[in-house]
């Protein structure tokens, strides 16, 4: 066995030793409240009222992207409401603190809102419709495997603030907030989510209702975001789900832009847009649609491409050029002009064209998978990956 291979198999034994962690602690608009303490409340016969959810998850562990439809994606396995809800104002902030985070299990950080529409203590978690409030990415990719939102995370304390937008109509909500660690997310179906959920009854006096989408229809496995390789340089990162909902914006679930940077300055962006980062490793094809990394003729330049043929739509074809507008019959394809800007077909509408971000390019038409080809220099890494725990 390889000396790296030793070390890898060494940290993640230390890593599983320490476990993953859980939210043990809320402030919301500076009350505290306790966690779903899984690893004693679980046991217990008669365990606390709270505001947190309950789950089974006694191992510290994770919903795995093969669970993406399934029921415990959405507040973590064996999921059950909190009986009590925290009062918070609109643009009021909440804590989330864990009891612990491994440093290795980098990734980012998501939270979002679904309105209960009516009491959380006793709501249908399958019927919760989510709207992204806060996320948070790839940093700074100066060092492999990068500087992530966990790491900010464990920096303060193992905590992160979350501000409620200003404008949402008042109600009983369910917080959802997780942590998707990424550092075996090279395979397939080998990210890991950590949801936790809380209640929250939102007061003022709001009128806006996001959009929001299933906690099943969240995820795909082959997500730019979830499928994909962080002990390589990665220009940019999209955070996997819908898109960020701000105070007086539509949340919806396209993408909002591909960019690329240097590697001192890595960038991450919202939604589904497919980033030259989901590739496994430089100077190779990597094939998205089909879910399989794998790995065809070499070229000079990495790619992210479709096995699914161009196919044609109501407003254009595969050949057409120029911005696209009205309306479109393939929904969430996407439409490459000229191979330096990008539309998708969301909601039966072509949304707003976004130019490349510099240094890439995609290649024309209309496909079900957006293709963008970057040059990327592969580093070694042979003597730092994590072994997935």
């Amino acid at each position: 066995m390889s000396l790296s291979k030793v070390a890898s198999v060494l940290l993640a034994s230390a890593s599983l030793v320490a476990g993953h962690g859980y939210v043990s602690s809320i402030e919301v608009d500076g009350t505290t409240y306790g966690g779903y303490l899984v690893d004693t409340y679980y046991y217990k016969s008669d365990p606390p009222e709270l505001i947190a959810w309950s789950t089974n998850a006694t191992d510290d562990g994770y919903v795995s992207p093969t669970n993406y439809d399934s029921s415990n994606i959405i507040c973590h396995r064996g999921s059950s409401p909190g009986a009590l809800s925290a009062p918070v104002a609109p643009g009021g902030t909440v804590k989330m603190t864990w009891n612990t985070w491994p440093d290795d299990h980098h990734g980012p950080v998501i939270t979002y809102l679904a309105n209960c529409n009516g009491s959380c203590s006793d709501v249908d978690k399958t019927a919760l419709q989510f709207f992204k409030i806060d996320a948070g990415g790839l940093i700074d990719d100066t060092d492999i495997p990068g500087t992530w939102a966990t790491d900010e995370l464990i920096d303060d304390s193992y905590s992160r603030n979350i501000t409620i937008p200003t404008d949402i109509e008042a109600g009983n909500y369910v917080l959802r907030h997780e942590i998707i660690a990424l550092h075996g997310a090279e395979d397939l179906d080998g990210a890991q989510n950590y949801p936790q959920c809380i209640n929250l009854n939102v007061t003022g006096s709001g009128t806006a209702t996001p959009s929001g989408t299933l906690g099943t229809a969240l995820y795909k496995d082959t997500d730019p975001g979830i499928y994909i390789d962080i002990w390589q340089t990665i220009s940019s990162y999209t955070i996997p789900g819908p898109t960020l909902y701000t105070a007086g914006s539509t949340a919806t679930a396209t993408a909002a832009a591909v960019t690329a940077a240097a590697v001192t300055g890595a960038s991450t962006t919202e939604g589904a847009a497919v980033t030259s980062a989901a590739v496994s490793s430089a100077g190779s094809q990597t094939k998205m649609a089909t879910g399989n990394m794998g790995v065809s003729s070499p070229s000079d330049s990495t790619s992210t491409t479709s096995s699914t043929p161009s196919a044609t739509s109501s407003s254009a074809s595969s050949a057409t050029s120029g911005v696209l507008s009205g309306s479109c019959s393939q929904e969430d394809y996407w439409y490459c002009n000229g191979g330096t800007a990008f539309q998708r077909c969301v909601n039966g509408e072509w949304d707003a064209s976004q130019s490349m971000a510099a240094g890439t390019e995609c290649t024309a038409g209309i496909s079900e998978t957006l293709t963008i080809l970057a040059s990327s220099k592969r580093r070694d890494v042979g003597r730092m990956r994590r072994r997935r725990v």
